[in-house]
C-alpha cells in the first residue's frame, strides 16, 4: 500500500526512488525478476520478499504500524493485513495521520483487463480495497489500463476495451458504494477529460527514458507506447486529473493499494 504525494510540481527526474538505473526491480544479480508484467523466482523456495522490500525502498508492514492502524480506526485490521498477506506499505503513518485530522484522502487502485473475467488472485486487491474504502469513507477510482493491455498483449483496441467492460462488470459486483466510487477505462476516459491528459504529460516530460529504462527493464524492442505507459498509470494519483470529482483541489492525498510489483508506479 502507498501514499502519494499531489502537488505535480514536485515531480523532478531526481525525485523518486529509483534513481537512474539502480534499485531495478529487474536486477539478474539477485536472481528474482519482478516487474509489472513479470513474476520470476530461480529459487526453489519463491520471491525473497525481504530483499523485495529492501530493493523497492518500502517499508515492511510491522506490529507498530499495525497497533497504530487499528487505534486509528478502532477496530482490528482486516485478517489479510494480520496474516502478513498485504506485507508492505509506503507512508501509511501520513495517511492515518490525516485521518486522525479528519483531513481528506482518496483511494486509487486498477486492473489491467487481459481476461474475460477475474479470478480470485484478481479479486483480492479489490477486497481489500472495498475494506479500505469502507473503513475509511472516502472516494475510490478504478482505473482499467485497456489499453496497456492493448500493448502487452495480442488484443485488438477493441477486444482491449470489451475486456474492460466485462472486467468492470466483476468488480461492480464486489459491492463498492457507488456514490463514491468512478470506474474508468483509459481509452475513453483519457480522451473525455484534459485535465487526466495534462497530468499525464507533466509526467511524462519530468522522468527520463533512463529511468523508465532502469525501473521497468525496457529493450530496444519494445514499443513506444510501452516506454510512455507508466505515466498513465502515474496519473490517477493526482486529485486533480480528477475534476469532476475533486474541483480544483490539488493537494488531496491518494492511497494505493496494489501488489507489490505495481510499487514502481506511485514512486
Amino acid at each position: 500500500m502507498s501514499a502519494a504525494a499531489n502537488d505535480m510540481n514536485a515531480i523532478k527526474p531526481t525525485d523518486n526512488g529509483y534513481k537512474e538505473t539502480e534499485n531495478s526491480s529487474n536486477d539478474p544479480k539477485d536472481g528474482d525478476i519482478v516487474d509489472p508484467w513479470n513474476v520470476v523466482s530461480n529459487s526453489q523456495s519463491g520471491i525473497d520478499y525481504d530483499k523485495l522490500i529492501d530493493r523497492f525502498g518500502s517499508s515492511k508492514i510491522d506490529e507498530k504500524l499495525l497497533t497504530k492502524f487499528e487505534s486509528v480506526i478502532q477496530k482490528p485490521v482486516h485478517h489479510l493485513i494480520r496474516r502478513g498477506i498485504f506485507f508492505s506499505h509506503r507512508d501509511m503513518y501520513e495517511i492515518l495521520k490525516r485521518h486522525e485530522q479528519r483531513k481528506p484522502f482518496y483511494i486509487y487502485t486498477g486492473r489491467g483487463p487481459s481476461s474475460g473475467a477475474l479470478h480470485m488472485g484478481h479479486l483480492i486487491p479489490f477486497m481489500m480495497t472495498k475494506w479500505l474504502q469502507e473503513t475509511f469513507n472516502v472516494p475510490l477510482v478504478i482505473q482499467l489500463t485497456d489499453d496497456e493491455k492493448f500493448f502487452w498483449k495480442d488484443l485488438t483496441v477493441e477486444k482491449a476495451q470489451q475486456l474492460a467492460i466485462e472486467n468492470a462488470k466483476d468488480i461492480i459486483a464486489l459491492g463498492f458504494d457507488p456514490d463514491k466510487t468512478f470506474i474508468f477505462a483509459n481509452f475513453q476516459y483519457i480522451g473525455q477529460c484534459p485535465a487526466f491528459y495534462q497530468n499525464i504529460t507533466r509526467v511524462q516530460k519530468n522522468v527520463t527514458f533512463n529511468q523508465v529504462k532502469g525501473i521497468f527493464g525496457f529493450g530496444n524492442s519494445d514499443c513506444i507506447g510501452k516506454i510512455s505507459f507508466p505515466a498513465i498509470q502515474a496519473a490517477p494519483s493526482f486529485s486533480s486529473s480528477f475534476p469532476d470529482i475533486f474541483g480544483n483541489q490539488k493537494d488531496i492525498a491518494c492511497l494505493v493499494p496494489c501488489a507489490i510489483d505495481q510499487d514502481p508506479f506511485s514512486v
